[in-house]
């Protein structure tokens, strides 16, 4: 089979390599959409690289057709169509029997230790399996639309890690397929307005296009004035930064309302700091917390919404590619061109 192939940082090669073998106790899938995250390219430029393997076959983000069913695998048959969560959680650890399934001390991920969605097929193993990591896709929905499951579900997570409550004035850091995620949850949500910053033009119209109220570009317009003008110089209640920029968390904080909440949902560069007035923190009351991965409830929310027509995927992605294309994929992301890209077989 084909497979885009990750040897280290910014080398990865389409190379033929043997198709997966599967025992009596796993699932072999046809990839029928793979789609790259922000998280990917930070893989393919050398910056992430916890759980990271080389070579190995990359991508987390996938959906598919089942081409074979171990003989001891029960309620899968072939021709079943899936979305494959990629985090497999211990189910045993602290966080896992905690709530916190998506930070599991003893996590494996399929793109990560497991090879991943960009190829021509994947292995689904028994853990993943036995924790009910593949999920039927309804027969309505298209892989395109399918394949924004995973990312939304994080998105979901992320969604109540901010504690977006309905009436709530949220703004929302980067105008990327993440971004206009939120922007659409937190309107599902009840917030009263959207304030999504993004310099990038064709990104402002999407984000118009998913519900934001307002898309402001921060390189033109003062994103604080703007967000006091509409609070009665109160402040945002929530701040969500879609984009891993360091050097822009501490503006963020100064957006919120006091008791609001500030989410670093971004992943960010290893070891990269940034400065934080503490005062801030301080005497406005704000609560500051990250979001990692999801849950396996998560997943199939994303999928419900997707499923209902409440979330608009076209905004979302850009179709067109193949695995031909897979570095011209990764790249259009890294530099803003299109949305999140979709890789299609």
């Amino acid at each position: 089979m084909r497979a885009a192939v990750f040897h280290g940082p910014n080398e990865l090669k389409l190379e033929e390599v043997k198709k997966p073998e599967i025992n009596e106790h796993e699932v072999l899938v046809r990839v029928n959409a793979s789609a790259v995250c922000g998280t990917d390219v930070r893989i393919f430029e050398g910056k992430k690289t916890k759980g990271v393997r080389t070579p190995s076959v990359i991508g987390h983000e996938l959906v598919g057709t089942i081409e074979e069913v171990g003989s001891q695998v029960k309620g899968f048959f072939a021709g079943d169509r899936v979305g494959v969560m990629p985090v497999i959680p211990c189910r045993k650890c602290y966080y896992c029997l905690n709530g916190r399934e998506n930070v599991c001390a003893n996590r494996t991920a399929i793109g990560y230790e497991y090879d991943g969605g960009f190829a021509e097929y994947v292995r689904i193993p028994s853990a993943a399996l036995e924790a009910g990591n593949l999920v039927k896709i309804p027969d309505h929905l298209t892989f395109e639309q399918a394949v924004i499951t995973e990312p939304l579900a994080c998105c979901i997570n992320g969604q109540r890690k901010a504690n977006v409550k309905m009436g709530d004035v949220v703004v929302v850091i980067g105008g990327g397929p993440i971004g206009l995620m939120h922007v659409q949850l937190a309107k599902i949500a009840g917030a009263s307005t959207v304030i999504l910053s993004e310099p990038i033009g064709h990104r402002r119209e999407k984000a118009l296009l998913a519900g934001a109220d307002f898309a402001v570009n921060p390189d033109i317009e003062s994103l604080e004035d703007i967000v006091l003008s509409e609070t009665e110089g109160l402040g945002a209640d929530v701040v969500i930064m879609a984009i891993g920029v360091p050097f822009l968390v501490n503006s963020c904080s100064n957006l919120l309302k006091k008791g609001g909440t500030l989410n670093l949902f971004a992943g960010f560069t290893k070891d990269v700091m940034s400065e934080i007035d503490p005062n801030v923190i301080h005497y406005n009351e704000i609560t500051i917390n990250g979001t990692s991965a999801l849950t396996r409830a998560d997943y199939h929310k994303s999928l419900s919404l997707i499923a209902s027509g409440q979330i608009n995927t076209e905004v979302i992605t850009t179709t067109g590619y193949t695995l031909d294309d897979i570095e011209r994929a990764i790249t259009d992301v890294k530099n803003g061109n299109g949305m999140k890209t979709v890789i299609t077989q």
